[in-house]
């Protein structure tokens, strides 16, 4: 069993080595010798035995037939390491997204496991184009089939929308506030709106209590708005992605509100 202290030891071991980071990331492809490691790092001959030593030493690396492999450990370890390294990569890249914001309705699960949104693109308004991330998230909407969403704030736009998605066939599902329900379902047609929730098209569930996060899941896009600290919803920047780990993040995030929404 290994105690706290030898664990800090052995991550401030490998975190302070760029060196050794890049070692272990090579072998983690595929185990090579000192040489090979050379070639692919273009790192020097010297640097490199140097610190495949110290590896070795510390037992996070072993040699078999002249190639130099991961020990488990080791490789717990670094992959640790990258995913903590990932993390901060994507709270400093979109840092404007983040900072000053309110998080609280983020799951667990959500924050452990933002590297997903590591593909993600921040959109963010511009003084000569001040509706840019609505046209963002407007042009999801019309593009798509299925809808999955969190709209914790009516904009005006939103039922002819719905009703769009409906009548073509689509599908949606949507988590609102209370308060707002009744003005967001009231402009669609009423007999599409009925027939589309008899047949499980139109799926929606009311919070009673204040949404402070917007979340749109349009087919396999997916677009997160956050709101400020102040309490007010951020209008000029959203997360947007079409990557397959960005869609699961975000359909495990809806589905975290909407069992809460249901309790």
């Amino acid at each position: 069993m290994y105690s706290q202290n030898e664990i800090n030891s052995d991550i401030r071991f490998l975190a302070k080595s760029e060196i050794r980071l890049k070692i272990l990331s090579e072998l983690d492809t595929y185990p090579d010798n000192v040489r090979g490691l050379v070639k692919r790092t273009e790192i020097t001959y010297s640097s490199i035995s140097s610190n495949v030593n110290k590896l070795e030493e510390n037992n996070y690396i072993k040699k078999i037939k002249n190639k130099y492999h991961i020990n488990p450990m080791g490789k717990i370890y670094f992959n640790t390491l990258m995913e903590f390294k990932h993390s901060v990569d994507i709270i400093n890249d979109f840092n404007s997204f983040w900072y000053k914001h309110d998080l609280n309705q983020l799951s667990i699960d959500a924050v452990k496991n933002i590297t997903d949104l590591k593909d993600s693109q921040l959109i963010e308004t511009t003084p000569l184009d001040i509706y840019k991330t609505h046209n963002t998230i407007k042009k999801q909407l019309i593009e798509s089939t299925n809808v999955k969403a969190i709209f914790p704030y009516l904009h005006p736009e939103y039922p002819e929308l719905i009703e769009e998605i409906l009548k073509n066939g689509g599908s949606i599902e949507l988590i609102v506030p209370k308060n707002i329900m009744k003005a967001l379902m009231e402009p669609i047609d009423k007999d599409l709106k009925n027939d589309a929730i008899k047949n499980d098209k139109l799926k929606l569930y009311s919070a009673s209590n204040d949404l402070h996060l917007y979340l749109t899941i349009c087919d396999e896009k997916m677009s997160l708005g956050l709101f400020k600290n102040d309490d007010s919803f951020d209008q000029n920047r959203i997360l947007i992605s079409q990557d397959s780990k960005s869609y699961q993040w975000a359909d495990e995030l809806f589905n975290h509100m909407k069992h809460r929404v249901i309790k």
